[in-house]
């Protein structure tokens, strides 16, 4: 096994992993960035540096605006690893990873977690449907090979990036038989009361309004207050069947994308044990931090939508700010130095974040979205309904832990991320408990899968 030792390990090559990382640097630390991809984005920036210049302008400004983040990365002295899997991650700062089939072990005197965000589970009757997929993997698509619906599709859900897809789509000519947003009247009136902060962060409210009008211009049939969403089919989807008001409605379709926000991947930090703590904003867990982003486990760090959804520019800021309290850690600058160049990341990071209480109260997912009803599959890897995880709190279960026993649900190659949230709300439910009470899979290492041959190093 190859192993080194470094100053700072980076988990992530997106906002926050690549801000943090040139950041780092520029200080004088050295710096291996780790990531999965084959280049560097993240998510939100994936692909923008392999993108010709007629992607990026369909896929508007906002994505464009990651390759400034990626200049600066390349530019740096920054040792970035693409390819690398990440499996496991120590409490004592060990890093190992799997790239092209050998493996390597950094023993780092800090490491940064910048994993990003996953989507939320949509669990309803016919989600795991060919022709349905999420609304975040049809955009993926879309940034790293160009690759868009040939047939018309349906949007459904709720969050800013079911709108922003919808848009790209439109500029990329792809066929928007409709747009089923679940947000009703009553989701306007919650978030009225953080209308006022919201307004400061005006650019924001007019990019959303703005995508909204252009799919209204461009006469889209659009539905809102959507309720009891079902993809109909047998071996395929066929229909995404709704009701608004009361009154049923029925779309033909063979492509159902679904969306209803995302939420922190917190896979490293619960498998290193980290304090974490249920946040009734976003319901989700999320690891609790310091103001740097420390852990508390000494000397492992998290930025950007990893600590709390915030998005892309926020988490660049939260990248340069864990930085800031990593190089203190170190000894590359000083605790004075580090809170005078952090006092304008502060500022912009405030600014940044204004917006998100009132999309955090707009959009707030639906309970009969996330708590799905007997026969909706919950754990696509193992097949497990909602029914049979009820059937398991009648027996005892506590918890998703326990559910691991009592019908492997959480056990398949995803390891939870697919299932954990619904696994921890639905069992909360019939127990009648709060999902802090509940928790979460206890994730154990390896992270990623990892063959016995590549392991032993063969």
């Amino acid at each position: 096994m190859n192993r080194q030792s470094v100053d700072v390990v980076v988990i992530g090559a997106g906002a926050a992993g690549m801000a943090a990382a040139t950041r780092m640097a520029g200080l004088g630390l050295r710096v291996v960035l780790l990531d999965e991809q084959g280049s560097p984005g993240g998510q939100i920036y994936r692909g923008i540096t392999l993108a010709p210049l007629s992607r990026r302008d369909l896929l508007g400004p906002d994505y464009a605006h990651g390759n400034q983040l990626a200049q600066a990365l390349a530019s740096s002295s920054v040792r970035y690893e693409k390819g690398a899997s990440v499996w496991q991650v120590t409490r004592d700062h060990q890093v190992s990873y799997l790239r092209e089939g050998r493996l390597y072990t950094l023993d780092a005197k800090a490491v940064l977690l910048a994993t990003g965000a996953m989507e939320r589970p949509f669990p309803i009757a016919g989600w795991t449907l060919p022709g349905v997929m999420s609304a975040g993997a049809a955009q993926i698509l879309l940034k790293s090979s160009g690759l868009a619906p040939s047939e018309p599709v349906v949007l459904a859900g709720c969050g800013p990036l079911l709108y922003l897809l919808g848009w790209q789509y439109l500029r990329a000519g792809v066929t928007i038989k409709a747009l089923v947003d679940t947000t009703r009247p009553e989701d306007y009136w919650r978030a009225r009361r953080h209308l006022f902060a919201a307004l400061r962060a005006w650019p924001y409210l007019r990019k959303g309004l703005e995508l909204m009008r252009s799919l209204r211009s461009a006469g889209i049939a659009h539905y809102t207050g959507a309720e009891q969403l079902a993809v109909e089919g047998d071996d395929a989807a066929r229909a995404l069947t709704f009701s608004v008001s009361g009154k049923a409605q029925r779309i033909p379709s063979r492509c159902v994308l679904l969306h209803q926000g995302v939420v922190p991947n917190i896979q490293f930090s619960q498998a290193l044990r980290a304090r974490h703590e249920w946040d009734l904003d976003q319901l989700c867990f999320r690891p609790v931090t310091d103001p740097w982003g420390e852990l508390d486990v000494p000397g492992i760090y998290v930025a950007g939508d990893g600590a709390g959804i915030g998005g892309a520019q926020a988490a660049a800021v939260q990248g340069q700010l864990a930085a800031l309290g990593i190089a203190a850690r170190l000894k590359s600058i000083s605790s004075v130095e580090r809170d005078d160049q952090a006092r304008s990341l502060r500022v912009q990071l405030e600014a940044n974040l204004r917006i998100r209480p009132f999309l955090d109260a707009l959009y707030q997912p639906k309970e009969q979205n996330r708590i799905p009803a007997d026969d909706v599959m919950v754990c696509r890897c193992e097949e497990v309904t909602a029914g049979e995880l009820r059937s398991f709190v009648a027996l005892g279960c506590a918890g998703p832990n326990q559910a691991k026993s009592f019908g492997r649900c959480g056990m398949g190659p995803c390891q939870g991320r697919m299932c954990g949230l619904t696994v921890t709300e639905v069992i909360a439910k019939a127990r009648g408990v709060s999902a802090a009470e509940v928790g979460y899979y206890r994730i154990r290492p390896p992270i990623k899968p990892i063959t016995l041959g590549e392991l032993a190093g063969e």
